[in-house]
């Protein structure tokens, strides 16, 4: 349905264009040519066999005003520059630091934000061969090194991060399923370390090292099946979410080691995941070429959103153009026009001021704060899809007179059957909002959704586990219904795409199975899909909303692997080794109008 679409506005060959402008409802973002960061020389990095390129900001808060430093890595390279961002043009000749690795690649990075200075900066490395390194590009200092032996894991580190609020402890996860608590005062030791239980629950596990001295890591966790591919702290840092190529999200109070919530991929491995400003919200991506969204209080999926043809490897919340309005949302509706006379301030205020307001929500205030979530997806079809979540999506029980802009909510006609089973949770108290979102006090049920307890009660009683009667034959047709989509071979699916019907946007009972002799296949699993389909932990298609992008455009020529949101722009980055700069609306300043003579000429749709 996608590319016929596409086809019919601008043709085959058009569609294989670069973009270097996007329009959206708060105006045109573009390319900065001049601001593309990459290797000092250009030259475009062979991708093959290589691990993703990803990208790490810092402010050191200097004098000068320009504070932003932007660390990348490229195959066994890694560069550490100046970022001048929309301001003036990179100078790839002076990098600050350059290093180039022998045996191992650099995976992921993260600067620690507290301690930054423009004397000196702590930067985590983690490598593709395990270990973590704890470097100053600044003094141009390698402290330390940590699993050095590779005695603690041998897998490729998927992800590292400072734990929020702290100077000294971070946090590492691998390809094996582990993930482990480091402090950088400590040492690993010189033999493999010894563990002792500390807590034990549904598919994890949490051990502490066994020594006579304090001696790194100081906690092991071991969660899910498979690769532990990314991970994120809430924005107060009580909670973890975590992503795994089991499929599973699953959401820890870190201090309590203790799992909060789990949800499951539609089919395939998660890759990727981020919290809302509030949060409130987790959305997460991954190989069903979906982006889900999960609400933290009532743990269960409240939409997804299709727009990318391939797996969606980066998911991220813009904090500058999540609007909070105070008005009634019973007048949340309006016409695109409406929607295109508002315009959206952007700003460090519009921020910081985001959070406090969104605060307003949980109070028994008369009129209540109505807010619009952003949020951006990257994937391996090289696009870029921005995302609105609107009040429709996140209260469905209000009377609105129409959706909001891009939002297409499948079963128009009846609120969706996921919206009224929030009772049957049985990780929440669905009807008094008790339980503690991170940083922010619950609002009341009564505010958002105003219904009777007695139909949330009845409908959870019938849809809630897919149990009663015809529970039976509605497993056999999910469990026929998967098998044929879980096995598709890549040809297969790439048939699907050029088919007019595109089937994923409808319900697994339209697709019809020859292939019931494959579900062996599934059930060798631990968790057979076929028993989570249609649950809480994961929905039918038809069961949420299903959102459109805001936009979808393809923005570069090999896979993407970066997206950030920045104040004044957005920062993305492609397997090639090129970060490219995206001015938000009103913010290109003096650098396109210099260079303009010479900028490539984009397509603009």
């Amino acid at each position: 349905m996608l590319i016929s679409k596409m086809a019919a506005e601008g043709g085959g060959k058009e569609m294989n264009e670069i973009k270097t402008q996007f329009t959206t409802r708060e105006g045109v973002y573009k390319l900065l040519t001049h601001s593309e960061y990459s290797r000092p020389n250009r030259v475009p990095f062979n991708s093959q066999g290589s691990n993703p390129v990803k990208v790490s900001f810092v402010n050191v808060n200097d004098q000068s005003g320009n504070g932003d430093r932007i660390c990348f890595n490229v195959g066994r390279e890694l560069y550490f520059y100046i970022y001048k961002g929309v301001r003036k043009a990179a100078d790839l000749s002076k990098p600050i630091d350059k290093r180039i690795y022998k045996g191992t690649q650099p995976t992921c990075h993260d600067f620690n934000h507290l301690t930054a200075t423009a004397e000196s900066v702590s930067l985590l490395v983690g490598f593709s061969a395990g270990q973590v390194q704890l470097i100053d590009p600044i003094k141009k200092e390698t402290s330390k090194l940590f699993n050095e032996e590779r005695l603690i894991d041998k897998s490729r580190v998927t992800c590292v991060k400072w734990v929020p609020g702290s100077e000294s402890l971070f946090l590492v996860s691998h390809a094996s399923g582990s993930m482990y608590l480091y402090n950088v005062e400590h040492t690993c030791g010189t033999a493999a370390p010894h563990y002792q239980l500390l807590k034990q629950g549904d598919s994890y596990s949490v051990h502490t090292c066994k020594s006579k001295s304090t001696r790194n890591p100081l906690l092991k966790w071991s969660v899910g099946d498979g690769a532990l591919n990314e991970f994120a702290f809430s924005p107060d840092g009580k909670f973890l979410a975590c992503v795994s190529q089991d499929g599973f999200l699953r959401v820890f109070n870190f201090d309590a080691v203790e799992l909060h919530g789990t949800m499951k991929s539609y089919f395939g491995g998660l890759l990727c995941v981020c919290w809302s400003p509030d949060g409130k919200y987790i959305v997460a991506g991954g190989e069903d070429d979906l982006v889900t969204v999960w609400s933290f209080l009532d743990c269960r999926v409240i939409a997804r959103g299709h727009g990318h043809k391939s797996w969606v490897s980066v998911v991220a919340f813009d904090h500058y153009t999540t609007s909070v309005e105070e008005s009634d949302p019973m007048e949340f509706s309006g016409s695109d026009e409406d929607l295109q006379d508002q315009v959206v301030q952007f700003g460090r205020d519009r921020a910081n001021s985001t959070q406090s307001r969104l605060s307003k929500r949980n109070s028994t205030d008369s009129r209540p704060v109505s807010v619009t979530y952003r949020f951006g997806s990257v994937g391996q079809d090289t696009q870029l899809c921005l995302w609105d979540l609107t009040e429709d999506i996140l209260f469905p029980h209000l009377p609105l007179s129409r959706t909001r802009t891009h939002t297409n909510v499948m079963n128009a006609t009846g609120p969706p059957a996921g919206a009224a089973i929030i009772s049957s949770s049985n990780t929440t108290n669905g009807n008094n909002g008790s339980s503690n979102t991170p940083g922010v006090t619950t609002l009341p049920r009564s505010n958002s959704l105003p219904h009777s307890a007695g139909t949330a009660n009845s409908t959870a009683k019938t849809s809630g586990t897919g149990g009663g009667t015809g529970g039976g034959i509605m497993d056999s047709a999910i469990a026929t219904g998967v098998s044929k989509f879980a096995t598709l071979s890549l040809h297969d699916r790439k048939e699907r795409h050029h088919d007019k019907d595109h089937k994923r946007n409808h319900s697994m009972g339209h697709i019809s199975s020859k292939s019931t002799d494959k579900l062996n296949l599934l059930s060798k699993s631990k968790t057979d899909p076929a028993k989570t389909l249609g649950t809480l932990l994961c929905p039918r298609m038809e069961d949420v909303p299903l959102l459109e992008p805001l936009i979808c455009k393809k923005i570069a020529h090999e896979r993407l692997t970066v997206l950030i949101f920045l104040e004044d722009c957005l920062v993305t980055a492609c397997q090639e080794g090129f970060i490219c700069t995206w001015a938000r609306p009103g913010k290109v300043g003096l650098l396109s109008s210099q260079n303009q003579a010479s900028s490539p000429s984009g397509t603009v749709v």
